[in-house]
């Protein structure tokens, strides 16, 4: 059997809002047969800077690496600014961009709409198959 690719992900999203990071994290490691590295800032090892540009530079270093970035698209009013700031480097950056709507969600913001490549619901099949067919 050959080697499984590992995929270098970027998952946004809001500390406020952790536990659907931590479940989507979950069902990508429990997923068959997939292999990812986590470039990710979640709340329990957050990025060490002071100040809103050393935060910019240091989730550009993040982001960089990576092979796609995904973003679970909740509606986070007081998360748009970061939200959009991740979405202008991935696209400046040329990565590839999937949503995830979080379960029982409506809607997603414009700004992930448009960037998107994808728009996947909350489960993994769907996810892991958008990873694999939008990655670099």
């Amino acid at each position: 059997m050959p080697a499984l690719k590992t995929y270098h992900l970027f998952i946004s999203h809001a500390w406020q809002y952790n536990a659907d990071y931590y479940r989507l994290v979950e069902m990508l490691d429990a997923a068959p047969y997939f292999s990812w590295k986590n470039y990710s800032v979640p709340q329990h090892d957050p990025l060490a800077t002071r100040t809103d540009a050393g935060l910019e530079r240091a989730l550009q270093r993040q982001i960089a690496p990576t092979h796609i970035v995904v973003i679970i698209a909740g509606m986070y009013a007081h998360y748009r600014e970061w939200l959009q700031k991740e979405i202008d480097m991935a696209v400046e950056m040329g990565k590839p961009i999937i949503g995830i709507k979080p379960r029982g969600q409506e809607r997603i913001p414009k700004a992930v709409q448009e960037a998107a490549r994808v728009v996947v619901g909350w489960s993994t099949t769907p996810i892991v198959d958008a990873i694999r067919q939008n990655t670099l």
